[in-house]
């Protein structure tokens, strides 16, 4: 795609963010938590529209909560990704709040951060995350715990998964898959590891021509008795199943 209407896009999205953030801090304290959903939504879909990402949602999302989705993470953009199939409170590592202008909409709409590195965090982060979820709140959660390239998952980390447990809440796994419309390929495009930076990131899915955004949704699962580490390895063993089953289905 030209430098132009990459730029145009680009502008059309800084404009929805203002649009969004002023919703946040003028309405959302407003509103009951299904109208705060139903904005998110909409929110996040008509943002995927103007960046020309195209959302294709496979099988059926959770419906109303408690539930603990889990995802692999490839990107910036899959917080975005998965609010506009199904809008949920995201637990995400700390860092994410301090991003340029998009920090302050994930934060606005409602995120629980996490310290990576601190068990202590950990532990508070764990036991309000069993107490929202004892509130009947859908929540979020990429347990690789970083993102990685799309095509491969890495380890997923236990720890969050003892929310469920606490709360006698089902977790839904889920698969996030980026992919060229032309080809049927998957795409870089939005991938966010290594040295690259957000804003290179940002610049090229704004360039991408063709891009789509799979969200695979496999059934709830309750912990039955299994030890959090011993979930958290059944619960990548689907979530791999599902990455699976969206690169076959052309």
């Amino acid at each position: 795609m030209s430098r132009l209407r990459a730029t145009g896009r680009a502008l059309r999205a800084l404009g929805h963010v203002v649009r969004g953030l002023w919703i946040i801090r003028s309405e959302f304290s407003q509103l009951t938590p299904a109208q705060s959903q139903l904005h998110v939504r909409e929110w996040s879909r008509q943002m995927l529209c103007i960046m020309g990402v195209e959302l294709l949602v496979r099988d059926t999302p959770p419906g109303n909560g408690p539930a603990l989705l889990v995802a692999n993470h490839v990107s910036w953009l899959d917080i975005l990704v998965m609010n506009a199939a199904h809008p949920a409170r995201f637990v995400s590592k700390s860092d994410v709040k301090h991003w340029p202008v998009l920090g302050a909409l994930i934060t606005g709409a409602g995120t629980l951060y996490i310290e990576r590195d601190s068990r202590r965090d950990a532990m508070r982060v764990v036991t309000h995350m069993a107490e929202r979820l004892q509130a009947q709140d859908t929540l979020a959660v990429f347990p690789e715990g970083t993102t990685g390239d799309g095509r491969r998952l890495l380890p997923f980390h236990a720890n969050l998964f003892q929310a469920a447990i606490v709360a006698h809440a089902p977790v839904v796994p889920v698969a996030l898959r980026f992919v060229d419309r032309a080809s049927g390929l998957p795409s870089d495009a939005p991938v966010f590891i290594g040295d690259t930076t957000l804003i290179a990131s940002i610049w090229t899915t704004l360039r991408a021509s063709s891009l789509q955004a799979v969200v695979a949704y496999g059934e709830p699962q309750t912990h039955d008795g299994r030890d959090r580490r011993t979930w958290a390895q059944d619960l990548r063993s689907e979530v791999e199943r599902l990455l699976e089953s969206t690169s076959s289905a052309r």
